[in-house]
């Protein structure tokens, strides 16, 4: 058991930081078109989301204000769940 704490911190840093990446990724999707072009036409909804998920990715990958970075963004993507459903 005190193995699998000593790698505790650790491998939640790593969930951290792929989390992250996963949210700059798909900002710099909606706003810059990199890495891939992004489908469909921008609205101003999709510039803020696409915002807020660059400033959150980079607030998670430093682990700066993981707390409300992270309600934010779960907030967000609910969000974006339900209105993808209508």
């Amino acid at each position: 058991m005190l193995a699998l704490e000593s790698w505790a911190r650790r491998l939640l840093s790593v969930l951290r930081i792929i989390t992250g990446l996963l949210f700059l990724e798909h900002g710099t999707q909606k706003l810059f078109s990199f890495p891939a072009p992004f489908p469909f036409p921008l609205s101003s909804l999709l510039v803020v989301q696409g915002g807020l998920e660059i400033v959150g990715g980079v607030l998670i990958i430093l682990g700066l204000f993981t707390h409300p970075v992270a309600f934010i963004l779960a907030g967000d993507m609910a969000a974006a769940y339900f209105w993808s459903r209508c």
